[in-house]
């Protein structure tokens, strides 16, 4: 993805195409007293009457102890263009394989974070 802030995600299971925007990102703690960097997005899809699918808030929830011990393992600085480029390529997971694509909020695990970022697993 050239764009992390707009981009086109898919095909999903359904053959649909999504539009992605972004919309924020903030602490968790702020809003929900959890311990994450929280990414929203808004997501929908354009084809056709039958398979559209309206505006619909995607919050993807990236662990802060977890973003840390992966900032720690890549050397990669703990920033906000990084949490938004891990959350939207997980957001483009979800929308490709159908995986918690029902929900709203989407808390990410540590396999989940190190997949985003390209890296393999610590043993």
């Amino acid at each position: 993805m050239e764009s992390f802030r707009r981009f086109q995600a898919g095909p999903d299971p359904f053959g649909r195409t999504w539009e992605v925007e972004f919309r924020w990102l903030q602490t968790g703690i702020s809003i929900r007293h959890a311990d994450t960097v929280d990414v929203k997005f808004i997501v929908w899809t354009e084809d056709g009457d039958e398979q559209r699918e309206e505006k619909q808030e995607k919050v993807i929830a990236l662990p802060h102890p977890d973003l840390l011990a992966l900032s720690s393992r890549t050397g990669h600085p703990l920033t906000d263009s990084w949490c938004l480029k891990l959350a939207a390529t997980h957001l483009k997971h979800m929308i490709e394989t159908g995986e918690d694509l029902e929900k709203t909020l989407v808390t990410l695990s540590a396999a989940d974070l190190d997949r985003a970022a390209g890296v393999s697993q610590p043993a």
